[in-house]
């Protein structure tokens, strides 16, 4: 807004920002969602669908991790007795649009990252302005790791167990394609704004929202809930159930450090101004 301050800034002021920053962010989105549909094959065939193979990389790896632990085939895969179908008319195509989209948004994460700093930078002081490529790396960093945690993890262990399940033998597992792009996008998605988690609770503790000791209080019942994600997206074993959970946790842990870290920072600058 033409180099205003935060204190020149009015209401309008700020919603013409926001108004931009989403506009932006919705162009990059397109433009990766672009670019995702001219290589649609491999993202279907190799990528969405990968977790389909029962020699997806996840599968053969916790193979051969059960062997190395002694439980022989116990978490082996040979096989995930189950078809993926259309039933809509234009089912094919509204997911193709919908995965281009999805995808785009994945892309174009660090630069939506870059324009929310942009947005909220105003409000910072000059030291914190100069970290923003700092921010943007970092906060990046986390978001594509919790896509390849959501991806390797959470949707193969999904699609075994979903695909293996079953209360009758004369039921057959058909699932509808919709159903299945659906669950890809919200594990992988999730996952990836779930290890954004420190970056969140850092700026929620320097604005005063979050301290320490809340998420020291709430800590047993946010492993009870990660427990319960962990038990119901994954097979009845429990190694699987600790791969998925550890990571989960230790995101957690962090986010409590990083809150810790915060408020001691902001208690020994109070001490020096005071």
């Amino acid at each position: 807004m033409g180099g205003k301050t935060l204190k020149e800034m009015s209401f309008l002021d700020h919603l013409e920002e926001l108004r931009w920053l989403l506009v932006r962010s919705t162009v990059a989105v397109i433009i990766m969602a672009t670019a995702t549909y001219f290589v649609s094959d491999y993202v279907f065939n190799t990528l969405i669908f990968g977790p389909t193979d029962p020699n997806f990389f996840t599968y053969t790896f916790f193979c051969d991790l059960s062997h190395q632990l002694g439980f022989a085939d116990s978490i082996c895969i040979t096989e995930l007795p189950f078809i993926i179908q259309n039933t809509d008319m234009e089912g094919q195509v509204t997911v193709l649009i919908w995965m281009c989209i999805a995808a785009g948004f994945i892309l174009a994460f660090p630069y939506i990252l870059w324009q929310l700093w942009n947005f909220i930078s105003p409000a910072l002081y000059e030291k914190e302005k100069k970290n923003a490529l700092f921010f943007v790396f970092t906060a990046s960093i986390l978001f594509f790791l919790g896509v390849l945690f959501g991806y390797f993890i959470i949707v193969p262990m999904t699609v075994n167990f979903c695909a293996t399940f079953t209360i009758s033998n004369v039921i057959q597992n058909q699932f509808n394609l919709d159903s299945y792009i659906g669950m890809i996008k919200t594990s992988v998605i999730a996952s990836g704004l779930f290890f954004e988690l420190p970056i969140i609770i850092y700026f929620l503790t320097k604005l005063g929202l979050v301290t320490p000791t809340f998420l020291r209080k709430y800590w047993k019942y946010s492993v009870v809930i990660i427990l319960i994600v962990a038990a119901i997206v994954t097979p009845p074993d429990v190694v699987s159930q600790v791969i998925v959970a550890i990571p989960m946790l230790l995101i957690y842990e962090i986010s409590i450090w990083i809150s810790i870290m915060v408020v001691r920072k902001r208690n020994k600058q109070n001490k020096l101004n005071g």
